[in-house]
């Protein structure tokens, strides 16, 4: 069995794979916007990042294109830096609330 002959027969798999994975982004997509607290939506972030990550890399053995490896890559890049800048944003926030709410508690 060659492996033209392999990767056509696992062609139709990788559709489908892709398909799952397009509803699950969907999902979290969906997680992050209507998630209840800010964890939740940075968890959502990351896992959608993660998500992707996989889409490509099935993208990758499924059309034999080896820059689609130098772009997963550096996609993993930015979803890191996008949730650590996300995590500093909600960690300013939560702190900002809370030096207000000792404000209004140490006033009364």
């Amino acid at each position: 069995m060659s492996s033209d002959s392999l990767f056509a027969a696992y062609g139709d798999f990788a559709t489908v794979i892709l398909i799952i994975l397009g509803v699950i982004a969907i999902l979290i997509l969906i997680r992050a916007i209507t998630g209840p607290t800010a964890y939740d939506r940075l968890v959502s972030a990351n896992m959608l990042g993660t998500v992707t990550m996989a889409m490509i890399t099935v993208l990758l053995v499924k059309l034999q294109e080896g820059y689609l490896t130098d772009i997963c890559l550096i996609y993993a890049l930015i979803s890191f830096l996008a949730v650590v800048v996300l995590s500093k944003v909600y960690k300013g926030a939560y702190e900002a609330r809370r030096k207000k709410k000792e404000g209004k508690n140490g006033n009364s």
